[in-house]
């Protein structure tokens, strides 16, 4: 069903997900109940307990006056925010503002050349109440801005959405005019968003996989060697997470741990705390086996131990509310212990129930929910819960990370803005205001940091990560990430594994190898993560199907966790909920499952679930008729339409245990009955699908049409879209790879993303530090599905090599590859390398600031004057001059590091020398100059240096298999291996590295390719579906080629016929961007570290190459003790220190202004000695004597 694959990428692009997912968060004219207002709605300052909403100023602070500032929409008396209240939050377009006060609209690319933030700011409607009267100020007053926000590009918000485009044009744009708008801003069309522009580096959340909130999970805890059994619910409300445990202790004491409240309160203490007084309400609410009985008898006769809780128990909700204030307040006056309680009663336990005296009821029933997991997990009636089953499991995106972030960022700016205004207006009495209250540059600075640094909210770092630009495969495959909460340091066996409900949600393949293997994983081709469907909506629709109050006997009903009743028939439920969902009647976002096990109804709504697609059977046939999928193909229906017409819908995996799912509707033959051509899926068309009968298939050679058997049976419910959405985009590439070892296809899917390619149209423009192209990367011969969908094709990664499995005199062992220098020369593997320098004319306190200048001789530090000459008047190196290693690009000074540099008092202070060089061990040629201002107006230059690297020995390469390795030898023409037909290969590749590796769709593609080069046609190697075997082998007999892919070879050098035939064919290769020139690392002086002043560390900083303990070894055991010497002493930081001769003192001497040698200690001045020792010994000794051990150093020869 590759049709259903095409039509979803006609609609949606490779990011969908995150930029959905923030368009739900952003307060756009179209979305007036978006994340943001609902923020604003209920934010309560200053505590907890503080109107939702409303911020309400202490009167001692405004000399009585009783004023509040309403910020949220209005309310009904009962609470719940009206509607059609007009939304109290807006957002403007992204602009700048610069140091000359003029402000513009602000693109994308204007943001990365000048280093600017990418945000758009945000206004908030103010009204003030004094003595209940509101304050008469204009409208245009009222709305406030208050910072800042990042915006995401493509999002609704950014200038390069299309509707704002047309906004601004005041006309509709057709497709065309809208990449010819997207070009004219210097944007690459093809480019998918999703990601922040700060500080003009761009920037992408990665999606957190986390453990479902509100779900009461069961299992086993260690302790002491001893199982416990305990069950867990991480309760979250509005950013605010509360885990709750319920354990039982060995006694059969149940005890309940809550996050604020240090050590364990007894369960039926907390229940009837909670207001259930009646012994016989918690019996009925937890026991639901006879089994259960004596130890909930246990439990409630424990809460009437006299002893245990003086001075008779607790009976009432009174009694159990005394006895947590003596635990948890004891010695404390009355009233802050009843606040205590309240507090934890009310806010630190199950916050999402609510968090009123009200819904202490609800709390309590879950809590008797939470017992009976419990006890029914300690007594064998439920398994473990398995914490990677991804109904489990939910996922953040850039939405709900934002969401995070922004509710803090704002929540301390509105305590902020009320401390402010208690100040102003005690000083001013009526005059005061908000917008000069309000310091806008707290919030925007907050969101800023978080973005910038990646730590965010909660203490999680790495959340917002630096957009990976090697390849345009790195930056899809980067922003479909998924990353693990758990820490890469242990081990985790269990949360690394491929786990059966990953199926089709997440790439099985695309993992890193090392210690993130399995915690880092990516997105398959269509996923789609749910977006959150109001409980209230889904309870409202249950009570209409006629959902009673709780009752024994019946099915449990439970909405995102919660227990909202019970319901005779289950199935039926199941399937009424199931059909309104299908006709559109209910949201595409409810997922439903009926577990008979446990005799329940699974309803959730909640968001992050990550859901696939799957098509709709009935009665053993598909709901998909011939007539849709023409429709598609002429381009009549969209992706939605088919979920409206009941035909695909979006399955989460806790609904996924009620399906059987069908790969394949039928099994296509070796070969067509008609023409005998060889047949793979792509080959033939369904002709009946959506009727009960044998599946009809069209052979696409001759056009006849034949029957096979059908495999859908009326007990299958559901079927795959295609089985190659399974995989991710970077696994996606790899041709045929279900003829591989999967190992090889992880590292296939890594090295894509090293590979050098285009990574964007407009790298010329982009100020990227490290930047590559490609000088003529080719589109492979043999194709996937897959590279349709992500434009791999207009942004190819790879060259076709004409290959030759052979050995070579020994010069392509171990991997190594043995490369035509003719095809080298002709431009096989040639690529440019691209960096980025930038310098600014900062300006410093006190009026002083940096210059582009050539430096003067006296300046402090300036070179030579040969250091200079590349430079024009202005201190900017001219475009196209030959640069390497050290030379000047841009010259530049600087005001003194200290102002307090000695100087005279007529002279004036020297200025330093802090000029940007090339890198050490770089060299290229000027390609751009670009001069502009950054936002505060200062001077700011970029120059990119461009680096042409042709292949050369150590040079990485690989095939899409991950057969990876190193040039060992440039060939000439001549010399190479030759076919009869004198065809001489690229690459010669050494046999042995294919059998161990099991890469047999490495040898697929070659002879796949082989043919394609013949025939002039793409090969489809798709996962599942590609080109059948027999099919290419036929086309190399077809033409004139053997059947199994090898040929006469004559060796090169000789002229001779090699004995054996060879295997021949053409391949895909990548060159990555691991090169030579990139590690060549040398030195012999240099720089030092000046505290040790061994030499520095690294290649970056001319570093020395480390002579540790195994060369160390070596060197003793070839006998060669005095090269240790020179290696670790002489040409490292050997350092003559003086020592004093006294056989009592043995301190280091020094030199008086004389010149006279003498110890400080003894004063001796007569036997001084000179001593060569290490530095790093001499600043051991000084350490060791500023904490008061004096070493005492005894010299041999005076011994």
């Amino acid at each position: 069903m590759r049709d259903l694959v095409r039509l979803y990428f006609k609609d949606k692009n490779i990011v969908n997900h995150h930029i959905a997912s923030f368009d739900d968060f952003l307060a756009t004219p179209d979305n007036p109940n978006s994340r943001m207002q609902r923020i604003i709605d209920d934010l309560r300052v200053p505590t907890d307990d503080a109107t939702r909403g409303i911020i309400k100023l202490d009167p001692e602070r405004t000399g009585g006056r009783d004023i509040e500032i309403r910020l949220g929409r209005r309310r009904d008396e009962s609470g719940v925010v009206d509607p059609q209240a007009k939304p109290t939050v807006k957002l403007e377009d992204p602009k700048v503002m610069e140091a000359n006060g003029y402000s513009h609209p602000l693109m994308p690319m204007e943001a990365r050349l000048r280093n600017l933030n990418y945000m758009s700011p945000v206004y908030v409607r103010f009204e003030v109440y004094e003595d209940g009267v509101e304050r008469d100020v204009p409208e245009n007053e009222k709305w406030v801005h208050i910072g800042d926000l990042p915006m995401m590009v493509k999002s609704k918000g950014c200038n390069l959405y299309k509707a704002n485009i047309e906004r601004v044009m005041e006309r509709k744009l057709t497709d065309d005019e809208y990449i010819q708008e997207l070009v004219k801003q210097k944007e690459d069309p093809r480019e998918p968003g999703g990601y922040f522009i700060i500080g003009g580096t761009e920037r992408v959340l990665i999606t957190l996989e986390d453990l479902a909130p509100n779900r009461v999970m069961v299992e086993n805890n260690e302790r002491y060697g001893a199982a416990v059994p305990v069950a867990k619910v991480f309760s979250q409300k509005e950013g605010y997470r509360a885990l709750t445990e319920v354990e039982r202790k060995k006694d059969g004491t149940l005890m309940v741990s809550v996050p604020v409240a240090s050590g364990e309160i007894p369960l039926i203490a907390l229940m009837k705390a909670l207001g259930m007084e009646s012994d016989k309400e918690i019996y009925d609410t937890i026991v639901s086996d006879k089994a259960m009985e004596n130890i909930v008898y246990a439990n409630i006769e424990a809460s009437m131990d006299k002893k245990a809780s003086p001075p008779n128990g607790y009976h009432t909700k009174e009694d159990a509310i005394l006895f947590l204030e003596r635990n948890f307040a004891a010695g404390q006056a009355k009233e802050y212990r009843t606040k205590k309680v309240e507090s934890i009663l009310d806010r630190s336990l199950l916050p999402h129930l609510g968090d009123t005296e009200a819904d202490r009821m609800k709390k309590a029933i879950f809590l008797g929910r939470i017992a009976k997991s419990v006890l029914e997990f300690s007594l064998g009636k439920r398994k473990e819960d398995d914490k990677d089953h991804y109904a489990n499991k939910r996922l953040k995106l850039s939405g709900d990370l934002m969401e995070d972030l922004f509710r803090t960022s704002f929540s301390s700016l509105m305590k902020d803005l009320k401390y402010q205004l208690e100040r102003n207006v005690g000083r001013k009495k009526n005059d005061f205001s908000i917008s000069s209250s309000i310091r806008p540059d707290l919030f925007t600075h907050k969101l800023l940091h978080a973005l910038a640094t990646g730590n965010w909210v909660g203490g999680r770092a790495g959340v917002s990560q630096l957009l990976d630009r090697t390849s345009n495969m790195s930056a899809m495959s980067h922003l479909r990430r998924i990353t693990s909460s758990l820490t890469r340091s242990q081990p985790h066996f269990e949360a690394r594994d491929l786990h059966p409900t990953q199926w089709g949600r997440l790439c099985p393949s695309e993992t890193p190898e090392g210690q993130n293997c399995g915690l880092v994983k990516n997105a398959a081709l269509i996923i789609d993560v749910s977006q959150s469907y109001p409980d209230a909506d889904v309870i409202h629709m249950l009570k209409e199907f006629g959902l009673a109050s709780v009752k024994e006997e019946d099915t449990k009903v439970f909405v995102n966790g919660d227990l909202v009743g019970t319901y005779p028939d289950p199935e039926k439920l199941v399937a009424n909920i199931r059909d309104r969902r299908r006709f559109g009647l209910v949201s595409q976002n409810i997922n439903v499952r009926y577990n008979e096990e446990m005799s329940e109804v699974i309803i959730n709504c909640d968001d992050g679930r990550l859901r696939r697609p799957l098509l709709i059977l009935k009665d053993g046939r598909t709901v998909l008729t011939r007539k849709h999928v023409e429709d598609i193909r002429e381009g009549k229906l969209s992706w939605e339409d088919l979920f409206h017409d009941g035909i695909l819908e979006w399955l989460d995996a806790e609904e996924e245990e009620d399906a059987y799912v069908l790969v394949t509707p039928y099994d296509v033959p070796h070969h067509c009955p008609h023409c005998n051509h060889a047949l793979s899926v792509s080959d033939v068309d369904w002709m009946n699908p959506g009727k009960a009968e044998d599946p009809v298939l069209t052979c696409k050679w001759c056009n006849e049409t034949f029957t096979v058997p059908a495999k859908i049976t009326p007990e299958y419910t559901h079927m795959e879209v295609d089985p190659m959405i399974i995989i991710g985009v970077a696994a996606g590439i790899v041709p045929y790879p279900e003829h591989n070892s999967a190992p090889r296809i992880t590292m296939g899917a890594a090295m894509s993303k090293q590979a050098l390619g285009i990574s964007a149209a407009n790298y010329r423009i982009r100020p990227d530090t490290r930047g590559h192209v490609m000088h003529y990367p080719q589109v492979p011969m043999v194709q996937t599905q897959t590279m349709d969908f992500i434009g791999y094709k207009y942004r190819p990664a790879g060259q076709n090599f004409c290959i030759a499995v052979l050995s070579y005199h020994g010069y392509n062992i171990e991997d190594a590859l043995v490369m035509n220098k003719s095809s080298v020369q002709r431009g096989l593997g040639r690529s440019t390398f691209m960096r980025s320098y930038r310098a600014e004319e900062r300006r410093y306190p006190g009026g002083q600031e940096d210059h582009f200048e050539i430096p003067s001789p006296d300046i402090l530090g300036a070179r030579a004057d040969e250091a200079y000459a590349s430079l024009g008047e202005d201190g900017l190196i001219s475009p196209e001059a030959f640069v390497q290693g050290s030379d000047v690009l841009i010259g530049k000074t600087s005001p003194p590091r200290f102002l307090e540099e000695e100087t005279d008092f007529l002279t004036p202070q020297k200025r330093r020398e802090t000029s940007v060089t090339v890198r050490p061990g770089e060299k290229g040629y000027v390609d751009s100059v670009m001069v502009t201002e950054s936002e505060n107006g200062s001077r700011l230059v970029r120059v990119k240096v461009r680096d042409e690297r042709i292949p050369e020995l150590g040079d990485k390469f690989c095939s899409r298999f991950g057969q990876k390795g190193v040039v060992g030898r440039l060939v000439d023409q001549c010399d190479m291996p030759f076919t009869a037909d004198g065809v001489t290969p690229d690459l010669v590749v050494n046999p042995h590295g294919i059998p161990s590796r099991m890469t047999v769709g490495h040898v697929l593609e070659m002879i796949a390719g082989k043919v394609g080069s013949m025939e002039g046609r793409i090969i489809d190697g798709t996962a599942f579906s590609g080109e059948n075997e027999e099919s290419i082998r036929d086309g190399l007999v077809r033409n004139g080629f053997c059947r199994n892919g090898k040929e006469v070879m004559y060796d090169g050098r000789t002229g001779r016929m090699i004995q054996t035939d060879v295997y021949t064919g053409v391949i895909f290769y990548e060159k990555l961007h691991h090169m030579v020139s990139g590690k060549l690392h040398v030195r012999s002086r240099g720089p030092v570290q000046i505290l040790t002043r061994q030499p520095t560390e690294g290649r970056s900083r001319q570093g020395g190459l480390r002579f540790g303990e195994m060369e160390r070894d070596c060197l003793i055991g070839h006998g060669a003790a005095m090269v240790i010497k020179d290696r670790l002493l002489d040409e490292s930081d050997g350092t003559q220190q003086y020592v004093c001769g006294n056989p009592n003192c043995g301190h280091i001497a020094v030199m008086d202004r004389r010149g006279q040698l003498y110890c400080p200690v003894c004063k001796n001045n007569s036997s001084i000695y000179l001593v060569q020792t290490s530095y790093a010994f001499k600043l051991l000794m000084d350490e060791l004597l500023s904490l008061g051990v004096a070493m005492r150093l005894q010299l041999e020869d005076l011994s």
